[in-house]
């Protein structure tokens, strides 16, 4: 293990509450902030988050309250695992409290409205003096508190924090791999969202496996060269970050996307299927910034696009499907090194 650390958690939802007990259950000190108090004094007292992941003892190296200051004022690495919607705010709430030199690692998967800004750009903008890093990659909350072997990749440009954060969450059941293009690897966990509601949509309608083969391997293709446009690695694209959290995404019905797809195909409106889901669905307010974004810059996305008419432009899910098989056969492989 590490030089034990003091460690600091913002967001009481599943994934946070995963990454707090990894990093507790691994000898830091750790804090669980929450903005509710009530939830934050039930899940001190139970050492169990029964809203989001019942079931599961958590650390008792592991503090949950509804304090930030008591939460990070003396934290060494701050993770935020919070709605994008909240992020900037959560993010001005810690700016004056934090201590100098702070590593404050993003798992956020999304994108703020505003100019397109990532998450871990966010933090650049907001945070004066403090280390960043993203965490993402195909995690699903649920298998991790299970002890289910996870990878993931902490991306940074600053090779010591990523250093840091891999033995910091190494566990016999949980690895982290390093990748420097954070920007690349942000918008994988974002961009993946948008494809799993395809896939769901897809899967409910009864969609054999070639169609979702071909449906995950052409949405890699726009991920990458949507990517390249905003001068990310298109490559970056092949690893966990990329294919592995988009099979995931798109594959289960654990992911929040997926089930929205489903719910959209058999027949709900989108208001009545996020209403049903009850937690945050990022892959909807991510494909309204992407559509827009790809018309801005000329990106041919074709996926994106057909769904985007589907969810707000009243299009039919059998004309969309028609128009995108009798569209453009590109290259299979953009990026291969015959193109590069």
């Amino acid at each position: 293990m590490t030089n034990p650390q003091q460690v600091a958690v913002l967001g009481g939802g599943s994934f946070g509450t995963a990454i707090a007990n990894i990093a507790a259950s691994n000898g830091h000190k750790t804090y669980q902030w929450m903005r509710n108090k009530e939830r934050a004094a039930k899940v001190q007292q139970a050492r169990e988050n029964s809203e989001y992941l019942p079931g599961y003892k958590l650390s008792d190296n592991l503090t949950a309250c509804a304090d930030l200051q008591e939460a990070v004022g003396s934290a060494d690495v701050v993770f935020i695992a919070i709605p994008s919607k909240s992020f900037r705010e959560v993010t001005q709430l810690l700016a004056p409290i934090l201590k100098s030199g702070t590593m404050v690692i993003s798992t956020t998967k999304g994108i703020e409205p505003s100019g397109f800004t990532l998450m871990s750009q966010v933090l650049e903008q907001e945070l004066n003096d403090a280390r960043i890093g993203v965490l993402s990659g195909p995690n699903f909350a649920k298998e991790i508190v299970a002890h289910q072997q996870t990878g993931s990749v902490i991306a940074s440009e600053d090779e010591e924090l990523i250093s840091c954060i891999q033995e910091l969450l190494c566990s016999s059941t949980f690895r982290l791999y390093a990748n420097s293009d954070r920007y690349g690897v942000e918008l994988g966990g974002a961009l993946k969202n948008i494809y799993a509601i395809v896939t769901g949509l897809a899967t409910a309608l009864g969609c054999g496996h070639n169609t979702i083969a071909m449906l995950l391997t052409r949405s890699l293709a726009e991920m990458g060269r949507f990517a390249k446009h905003l001068d990310a690695d298109p490559l970056t694209f092949l690893g966990l970050a990329g294919v592995g959290d988009l099979i995931l995404t798109c594959t289960s019905d654990l992911s929040r996307n997926y089930r929205l797809g489903m719910a959209i195909a058999q027949g709900q409106s989108l208001q009545q299927a996020e209403a049903d889901i009850g937690q945050a669905v990022e892959g909807v307010n991510t494909l309204r910034l992407v559509k827009q974004k790809a018309d801005e810059l000329g990106v041919y996305m074709p996926l994106a696009s057909a769904l985007h008419g589907i969810l707000f432009e009243d299009y039919s899910i059998g004309d969309v499907a028609d128009k995108l098989m009798g569209g453009e056969q590109n290259n299979d492989v953009e990026y291969s090194q015959k193109n590069l």
